[in-house]
């Protein structure tokens, strides 16, 4: 359903049957389908203005939209779609991606080197709590990035989350207790990351509209990159110079790539200082459509991290060559980038609501089909290559769905509030995996069950968010 995060008149038909034009800013897309009397009267008002109807919506059985008459800017038709400036964007967003959530796709790295290294008398469940709070943060800051994003755009929010990011990978180096290497990776590292990462995804969204999930499709691709590099450089330095200097230069690595973004990622849209409100962050919980998705994304990130945290560990466990173990992750990653990008360009065109359903589900059920059973390298290797192209699709989508249904203008806020209740589920899902393998005595079938069906979970509270919309009919959304 594009053309839901505009400003413009939407017709609605009141108790009277009478037409009343209202420009809509807070609810910019009818939730509700209207009634045969309703269609029946604006048919005319339909045809005579067919060209500026939007047809997704029309399919859809929607009221249909008049010609934009919100504030410029927020039109459909004001979104470039293109051109130099907003292409900058997606690559200076790619960039931060590839350090930001390129680093949280090698999360199994950290965990391992951890197990087997300076953390050794601690559980993984203990250890997986530095990677899940540093993903948390990532996600669940948005809250409050989201809302100086909306009041301020990227003018200092991304150069100081740049330095903020660098100087907990520079502490890091010199950590070597539990909670030193919790503070630094999991909340220093966590809130700088969260910073560019909020300037990078909602100052995409501002430029693009026909093309929105494409374009995130791409910038997100720049963190599978990250995930392909990063764990076999980490792999490759780690005996060579040892962890410290490893990750100072992968804190030289995001100065040079974040610091880069800083000079080309922006909002197109002025921002527009404003008091803080907590009913701004409750109100959007007064959509049913809305609520359903964020229900839909806490069950999907609960599950979605577990093979990122685990499948290394539970590969040396099961027996696959050591050689082999660090390309896993890379594998993982290689294939997310075209499962970020192609089923964006799919979403574009086939609706985004129904592209993000079926990744979802498709998600869950490789993860039983194919992980629960595995016993062989092959098996693992597989299912860490579709995993990865399935599951790369659901977060690219996210962003792009959450804006099909919200005002463009509060895309910031909408946006953190459906962010921090999905890093709830990071926070505790990879902790909550190595309890359960820690009870099974090492075993990893619950883990695998427990990530296959709340995965699968998330779909169906998706599929239901889609219903209140459309029903169960197949149109574009």
């Amino acid at each position: 359903m594009p053309g839901s995060d505009t400003g413009s008149s939407t017709i609605h038909a009141d108790h009277d049957q009478d037409l009343d034009f209202a420009t809509k800013t807070q609810d910019p897309v009818a939730a509700e389908l209207v009634d045969e009397k309703t269609m029946g009267a604006t048919t005319d008002i339909s045809r005579k203005m067919s060209s500026d109807v939007d047809p997704e919506k029309a399919v859809a059985g929607l009221p249909p939209t008049l010609p934009p008459s919100g504030p410029p800017g927020f039109n459909p038709n004001d979104f470039p779609d293109g051109g130099l400036e907003a292409w900058l964007v997606v690559v200076g967003g790619a960039l931060i991606l590839f350090c930001s959530f390129g680093l949280i796709n090698c999360s199994g790295v950290f965990v391992q080197y951890y197990v087997n290294g300076p953390l050794s008398s601690y559980t993984s469940s203990d250890i997986t709590w530095i990677t899940s709070l540093q993903t948390f943060l990532i996600t669940g800051s948005n809250l409050a990035m989201g809302r100086l994003f909306d009041s301020y755009g990227t003018t200092w929010i991304l150069p100081v989350g740049t330095l903020v990011y660098a100087l907990g990978l520079m502490l890091l180096s010199l950590s070597t207790e539990y909670y030193q290497i919790l503070l630094t990776q999991g909340v220093v590292c966590g809130v700088g990351a969260a910073a560019v990462f909020n300037c990078a995804s909602n100052s995409t969204l501002t430029w693009f509209f026909k093309k929105r999930a494409a374009a995130l499709g791409i910038v997100v691709a720049g963190s599978s990159v990250g995930g392909i590099v990063l764990p076999i450089l980490m792999a490759h330095l780690i005996p060579r110079i040892g962890f410290p200097w490893t990750v100072r230069i992968l804190g030289f690595i995001v100065l040079l790539f974040c610091g880069s973004a800083c000079f080309i990622v922006k909002s197109r849209l002025p921002p527009t200082p404003k008091p803080f409100e907590f009913a701004q962050l409750v109100r959007p919980f007064t959509e049913l459509r809305f609520t359903l998705v964020v229900v839909a994304s806490f069950f999907v990130f609960w599950g979605l991290y577990l093979p990122l945290s685990y499948l290394n560990i539970q590969a040396q466990e099961q027996g696959v060559d050591p050689a082999l173990i660090p390309y896993i992750l890379p594998i993982v990653n290689a294939f997310s980038i075209p499962g970020r990008i192609i089923p964006g360009i799919i979403a574009d065109r086939a609706g985004r609501f129904n592209t993000m359903i079926l990744v979802a589900a498709v998600s869950g059920v490789i993860t039983l089909a194919l992980w629960v059973p595995s016993a062989s390298t092959a098996a693992t290797l597989a299912y860490g290559g579709v995993f990865g192209f399935t599951s790369g699709g659901y977060i690219s989508l996210a962003p792009a769905v959450t804006a099909q249904i919200s005002d463009i203008r509060e895309i910031g806020t909408r946006s953190g509030v459906l962010l921090f209740v999905s890093s709830l589920g990071a926070l505790t899902g990879s902790p909550l995996g190595g309890a359960i393998v820690s009870a099974q005595h090492g075993e990893y079938l619950g883990l695998k069950l427990f990530c296959g069906i709340t995965i699968l979970t998330g779909a169906v509270f998706l599929l239901a968010s889609r219903a209140v919309q459309v029903g169960f009919r197949p149109v574009k959304i």
